[in-house]
């Protein structure tokens, strides 16, 4: 065998054993093929975030997985019918981000797995029969915002002594948002804060239900997040900064965007890790049998350029408590 065969097999053989172990699932000659079904727009750091985690599991797309997008853009009523055509097209195993997008999934199939992430109460709306043993196609992460906004609302009130009117804008049409109310009425009853609600089911009332807040002049604003108030985070960061509001909200991407204040979980790094639910599916495991995840760290994200800008003083003890504050 001469030197260049020789050189040539150890390359093949290195070639082989170094191939991404997400190559498995491919060994029938099929390509596995994912349906992502999304409540925003594109891009989005979060579905950026799930194709960086089927990466680092050895999947490419159109090269050994297929992937089918659909994209609500902030309109939730389209999310049953963007999840009847993703089982239509008959792919290996669906992924939504959001509670809604979990209720239509589940709703279009019982049979193609489901993989949800960033669902609050996945118990509690429904989704699942427990987290330890979800049950029928559907499993997925949880980020357990329902038992955060109490905390949430700790965390504006030590920012702000002396706050008593607090707006909190929400989408009434998402199945989690009145679950997650419940925390935020027992926290303001505990603080003796008195809550003005602002409903906001579309993105073309956003712009309206903002001009209606400040109108009521608040003290502070609470954003619940769900893709439609997502869709306008900068909107409504800048919103509040302009109208002096100190602002509060669940996850990070607000505070990025301009807003105040953030605490709950790393979305990006659930749906990084939803990637890995999905090759679990593809090799052969049933949802029924692994067991929605729980987020185990949170984070206070503070925004001190917005604070700056709203002639605020974060109090030290805050400072300490924050996991990153953007200055």
């Amino acid at each position: 065998m001469t030197r260049r065969r020789i050189g040539l097999l150890i390359t093949l053989m290195l070639a082989i054993l170094v191939a991404p172990l997400g190559a498995e699932v491919l060994q029938t000659g099929t390509v596995a093929r994912i349906g992502v079904l999304h409540a925003g727009s594109p891009p989005d750091p979060f579905v950026e975030a799930f194709r960086g985690g089927l990466r680092d599991l050895g999947y490419t797309e159109d090269h050994n997985i297929a992937v089918e997008y659909r994209w609500a853009e902030d309109r939730l009523e389209r999310l049953p019918i963007l999840a009847a055509e993703l089982v239509s097209r008959k792919v290996d195993v669906l992924v939504t981000g959001s509670t809604p997008g979990a209720k239509a999934t589940q709703e279009a199939t019982s049979t193609i797995p489901i993989v949800f992430v960033a669902v609050g109460d996945p118990v509690g709306v429904g989704v699942v029969q427990s987290l330890a043993r979800p049950g029928a196609n559907v499993t997925g992460l949880t980020h357990v915002s329902v038992d955060l906004t109490a905390k949430s609302c700790a965390l504006l009130v030590e920012a702000i002594p002396g706050i008593r009117q607090v707006a909190v804008l929400k989408n009434p049409a998402s199945p989690i948002t009145a679950l997650k109310m419940r925390g935020i009425e027992d926290a303001a009853h505990a603080f003796g804060l008195q809550l003005h609600l602002f409903d906001v089911r579309s993105p073309g009332e956003v712009e309206s239900r903002l001009s209606a807040i400040g109108a009521q002049h608040p003290d502070a604003l609470f954003t619940i997040w769900d893709p439609v108030t997502f869709g306008h985070r900068q909107e409504i960061a800048a919103f509040a900064t302009a109208s002096r509001l100190p602002s509060m909200y669940e996850i990070r991407e607000f505070v990025d965007a301009g807003g105040l204040m953030s605490y709950g979980t790393k979305l990006t790094e659930l749906w990084r890790r939803a990637a890995i639910y999905v090759d679990k599916i593809l090799k052969g495991a049933k949802p029924a049998d692994l067991p929605v995840e729980q987020p185990m760290t949170f984070e206070l994200v503070i925004n001190l350029k917005t604070a700056q800008a709203l002639g605020l003083t974060i109090p030290p003890t805050l400072l300490f408590q924050a996991d990153e504050v953007l200055r």
